[in-house]
């Protein structure tokens, strides 16, 4: 399996100072008393399901750090500029930080790897920020899409809009993010990390609808920690169902089953 991260960062070689006199995560904590949290539920469960169901086969666990509404600290010109992604995963890093570590965020100068894919949950007051068009004064920070495309240059920037369920992939290419097709069955594939990601429409958190999802090579969903349990469970059951019919048949031969 491979570990190699798939994009490093490298700070600019005309800046002035040496890795260590920057702040890392412990000085630029995600935690912020001005904002009151996630806007709504859906925030919460369709960035968990991407996470259950997000497992590169060229990756071990352990090399894959995946994070929801965690502060992204990107610029060193200004070191308290920060995006949060409703959904990030960056690989080749180890999964906590410095390997024993719950991140308090994720601070690109530190990890020196950029995020590989970026999910941004759209609304109707975050559409314009997460697509890069609004309109900003030069002193103010660039919009999320504007940073993603052009300053870290993420490969892989996917916005869902829940109401419309209108999924957009976007690939880094040439310079600029270029929108992938996606398949009749809303899905599209990545060939980098062996993944796909679609919509797919069930029950998750006892909740009915359109949800994004990750898919194997074989197009077939991977199953959450939940699934999986209640798919061993199935096994077990028809195993033991096999066996005892098999008893059955050999009891009308006159065979006791040992």
């Amino acid at each position: 399996m491979s570990s190699t991260p798939l994009n490093y960062w490298q700070p600019p070689p005309d800046f002035p100072f040496a890795k260590e006199q920057l702040p890392t995560m412990y000085d630029l904590p995600s935690e912020d008393p001005e904002e009151p949290g996630l806007p709504d539920e859906f925030h919460y469960y369709q960035p968990q399901l991407l996470r259950e169901t997000f497992c590169p086969p060229d990756y071990p666990p352990e090399q894959i750090c995946v994070a929801t509404d965690l502060n992204l600290y990107y610029d060193l010109q200004h070191l308290a500029w920060y995006k949060r992604p409703d959904w990030f995963a960056v690989l080749g890093v180890p999964r906590f930080y410095e390997g024993h570590e719950l991140r308090y965020s994720y601070v690109v100068w530190q990890e020196q790897v950029v995020p590989f894919i970026v999910l941004e949950l759209l609304s109707e007051g975050t559409e314009s920020e997460d697509l890069g068009q609004t309109v900003r004064d030069i002193k103010q920070p660039p919009t999320k899409g504007h940073v993603y495309e052009q300053i870290l240059q993420i490969p892989y920037y996917i916005v869902f809009g829940r109401e419309a369920n209108q999924l957009r992939v976007f690939h880094w290419q040439t310079g600029r993010y270029q929108t992938l097709t996606l398949s009749e069955e809303e899905k599209v594939w990545l060939p980098e990390i062996q993944l796909g990601i679609g919509l797919w429409h069930g029950a998750y958190q006892g909740l009915e609808r359109q949800w994004l999802r990750w898919y194997d090579a074989q197009h077939h969903w991977i199953p959450t920690p939940v699934e999986q349990l209640e798919q061993e469970r199935q096994r077990a059951e028809q195993e033991h169902q096999r066996a005892e019919r098999l008893a059955a048949q050999l009891r009308a031969l006159g065979i006791e089953p040992q």
